[in-house]
């Protein structure tokens, strides 16, 4: 047998395995939640990579962000250009800018409360809680009220949750969990956040 022939033997033998796989999958007809987590930079890159999939398919999208506060980033200037994002900015930025328990807690609750909301309204076919797990991590808000939400949201609501340090009970909930591992990272050589890169 030629080296083309034993490759197409291969590929065929790849491609039935593949189908008959296919014939085992179910829709589950109810929108999924993601979980991207772990130490390393992508996170919330890949919700919103996600996001401009859903938007190639005419759904309704929304993003609720625990912590980033009133930060300017690419991704919320490309969303609001293009329309179709209902975007919800709830945080007071990362815990060592406020220095403010209490105000801390008040904004994850009030995040919580308004993606709770969002998620039961039906009108959602993806949500994204953008750095959640930061907010249960800092003990703003707990896991019990976060998990309640997700089990109230609407049958055809997706949800996907970022940030480092999601608790074992969400990871245990969720039906796709990826860990983002850092390997190397520019902040440790000294190098700033770069623009369109970090933010």
């Amino acid at each position: 047998m030629s080296e083309a022939e034993n490759y197409r033997a291969q590929m065929k033998a790849v491609q039935a395995a593949h189908q008959e796989k296919q014939k085992e999958l179910r829709d589950p007809e109810k929108g999924l939640v993601l979980v991207h987590t772990g130490d390393g930079k992508g996170k919330s890159s890949s919700a919103f990579g996600v996001i401009t999939r859903a938007l190639g398919w005419k759904q309704r999208v929304g993003v609720v962000q625990f912590v980033k506060g009133k930060w300017i980033t690419g991704e919320k200037q490309f969303f609001d250009r293009l329309g179709g994002v209902d975007w919800h900015m709830m945080g007071e930025g990362f815990t060592w800018d406020s220095q403010d328990r209490a105000r801390d807690i008040a904004a994850a609750e009030a995040a919580l409360n308004q993606a709770r909301q969002m998620m039961e309204s039906g009108e959602y076919d993806l949500i994204v809680l953008d750095e959640i797990n930061i907010s249960l991590r800092y003990d703003q808000i707990a896991v019990g009220p976060v998990i309640a939400a997700l089990e109230a949201r609407s049958p055809k609501t997706g949800v996907i949750l970022t940030g480092r340090n999601a608790p074992q009970e969400i990871v245990d909930y969720a039906d796709l969990v990826t860990v983002m591992e850092e390997v190397k990272h520019p902040y440790k050589a000294g190098i700033k956040a770069q623009r369109g890169v970090d933010f």
